[in-house]
């Protein structure tokens, strides 16, 4: 077993919390009855920001210009500029030589059919083929640096994306699904890199192109190029038109991509449970629709940029057609030498081509500006949890906690915590009891500020916890959830997620206290063993011993157990309660369970129901309290008293 963690890795760690990925979820029922995430109501109300597309007749958000897309997406270039200012003059030398081309042909032409000159004709293809080679290495050096900055700005963004995820709160994530997040991630950002680099190239030598083809046709002769003129009126209208109807596609077609991925993301993460319920047909079918979906809108897409091509190459195809009927009525007046016609066809195709592939990245601009906008939303969230500007670093602390009069809320107006009141002293043990939906999850969670408290305060050791930064806060608590994360990594590299710093000897260490040695070592590869994504690989109580590791590693004053002990079997409880019994020693600690048995040597009980604090006190006195709703859970679990009548 060995470790191998970067200096990277040891920094990130300061905003971890060595346990289960985002733990403190509250559960399902303190969020029933309304009591969803406030951020939910922001999405309900966020209506009022949208407009109806006529075609899909589904809301959709208002977009800003597309140029407002793009100056976001190239500010992401803009580290890089030295390399793409390179390569955007190395290509627009190659389109300039290009530009050569046909007027060489013009002279080889004359040469040939009105001169007769042999010597000239072989000059002229020598000069040919060396443009040709010209051409050709401005362009390989050119594509090279463009592909190199599209990568490196990927990877950029992509970097920024993720880290910016993390400092989101925990609040954003109960409304948000993983695979659209995941979609953002890699296929939006995918869909930028060209904007941002190749079709940002293809502009600028188009256009060039283009300009300069029709400079050089209005000198050969201005009556022809006014024939290629003529269609530019329709062709600009069209771009207009379908361009807008193009982006607005490409934003659907992203938001269908990304339903498709969270909806495979959460049958292969549940499987157990869906071949268990024999419903594989059923997320199949739910799979296949989706797909459809996404492919509906991606035909429509696909529809409306290919009749915008097709419809820009008919009018230049056909105003081609009118420069070869003028053009040789020209060249038979004499006004014009076949050398000259020949040059100004390939000038016109260069135009004609040109403006097709400006329409083609017309469309690309506008399908990036749609991937942008989802990159953008999430880039411009705020997290509602963050250091306050003055927010100073919270020093080892003692151990303290203190609720004043704290009311908590997930929704206004539907309180899951209220008016909780309590103080603990440092090294004492407090269990937190109570029915299921009273805020024992909820209340746990305001310690770590994955939450903050409409009224009242946290404090640990005398201090706000919102007066501190977050990562001085989180690096002094330890947690366990009810629900284990574990990664796709080794047993070892799990529990030392805990201390990136760890040693292994430390990490075996934790291990056995957490009665975890034992099956890690008849494991093929030990403490190298890999758990499979999310610790398919171990049973649920073997996955929780190795949580427990993890938090054991941590060795911080502050422990928060939430049913800790609740997949184990009767002898692993016994074996790993003695262990947090050495652990707890000397550490405040907030233990959740269900079980009375386990947590009636506590130093205190706090009875939740309702959200409110209805109870506090030892075992011993908190049974002797004829009627309360200790008394009568203990009288259901542990048959020590009946109920009062």
């Amino acid at each position: 077993m060995s470790s191998t963690n970067s200096p990277d890795d040891r920094s990130r760690d300061d905003e971890r919390v060595a346990a289960d990925g985002p733990p403190g979820e509250p559960s399902g029922n303190e969020r029933q009855n309304g009591n969803a995430p406030a951020g939910e109501q922001r999405e309900a109300g966020e209506d009022a920001e949208t407009d109806r597309d006529d075609d899909a007749g589904e809301p959709r958000r208002a977009p800003g210009t597309l140029w407002a897309a793009l100056r976001r997406i190239l500010r992401f270039a803009w580290p890089y500029r030295r390399r793409l200012v390179g390569a955007l003059a190395l290509v627009s030398g190659g389109s300039l030589v290009a530009l050569a081309v046909p007027l060489g042909l013009r002279e080889l032409i004359d040469a040939v059919f009105e001169q007769g000159n042999t010597r000239l004709l072989n000059r002229l293809t020598i000069g040919l083929v060396m443009l040709f080679l010209a051409q050709a290495a401005l362009s390989f050096f050119g594509q090279y640096l463009l592909k190199w900055t599209g990568e490196r700005v990927v990877a950029d963004l992509r970097q920024r994306l993720y880290a910016h995820l993390h400092r989101l709160s925990l609040d954003f994530f109960s409304r948000s699904r993983t695979g659209d997040l995941t979609s953002r991630l890699v296929g939006d950002v995918a869909s930028v890199r060209k904007a941002a680099t190749q079709a940002l190239a293809d502009l600028l030598t188009q256009s060039l192109s283009l300009l300069g083809s029709l400079a050089l046709m209005l000198i050969l002769n201005w009556r022809l190029s006014l024939v290629v003129l003529a269609v530019v009126p329709a062709v600009t209208g069209a771009a207009v038109y379908f361009g807008r109807k193009i982006r607005r596609l490409a934003r659907r077609v992203q938001d269908r991509l990304a339903d498709t991925t969270a909806i495979a993301e959460e049958a292969l993460a549940g499987m157990r449970v869906v071949k268990g319920f024999a419903r594989s047909g059923h997320e199949t079918e739910r799979y296949a629709d989706a797909i459809e979906a996404l492919f509906e809108q991606a035909r429509r897409r696909v529809l409306l940029s290919v009749g915008f091509r097709t419809l820009v190459g008919l009018l230049f195809f056909g105003a081609l057609v009118g420069v070869f009927w003028f053009g040789g009525r020209e060249v038979l007046a004499g006004r014009l030498t076949a050398g000259d016609l020949v040059a100004f066809v390939f000038y016109a195709f260069n135009i004609a081509r040109g403006v097709g592939q400006l329409s083609g990245l017309y469309t690309t601009f506008n399908s990036a500006a749609g991937a942008s906008e989802r990159i953008f939303e999430l880039l411009d969230e705020e997290p509602e949890i963050a250091d306050a500007p003055d927010a100073r670093e919270l020093p080892p602390v003692e151990g303290s906690v203190a609720f004043e009069s704290v009311t908590f809320a997930y929704e206004p107006g539907t309180d899951v915590l209220s008016e909780i009141t309590f103080d603990v002293e440092p090294g004492q043990t407090v269990a937190l009891v109570g029915p299921s939906g009273a805020g024992k999850t909820t209340l746990m969670s305001l310690i770590p500020r994955f939450y903050d408290p409409q009224e009242g305060r946290v404090a640990v050791d005398g201090t706000d916890v919102r007066r501190v930064t977050l990562r001085s806060l989180r690096r002094q608590v330890a947690l366990v959830s009810q629900e284990v994360q574990l990664f796709a990594a080794s047993i070892g590299e799990n529990i030392r997620y805990g201390d990136l710093d760890a040693t292994d000897a430390e990490v075996e260490e934790a291990a056995r206290t957490a009665n975890a040695h034992g099956f890690i070592t008849e494991l093929d590869g030990g403490y190298n063993a890999e758990v499979g994504e999310r610790g398919v690989r171990l049973s649920g109580g073997q996955r929780q011993r190795v949580a427990i590791a993890r938090a054991l590693l941590r060795k911080a004053p502050l422990l928060l157990l939430d049913e800790a002990t609740s997949s184990l079997d009767a002898a692993s409880e016994r074996a790993v309660q003695r262990a947090l019994d050495r652990l707890m020693a000397g550490r405040t600690t907030f233990v959740i369970a269900h079980r009375l048995s386990t947590v009636q040597g506590a130093d205190r009980i706090l009875v939740l129901d309702e959200g409110g604090l209805v109870e506090t006190g030892t075992h011993t006195e908190l049974m002797a309290r004829p009627g309360g709703l200790y008394r009568e859970m203990a009288a259901i679990q542990l048959g020590e008293a009946p109920a009062d009548p």
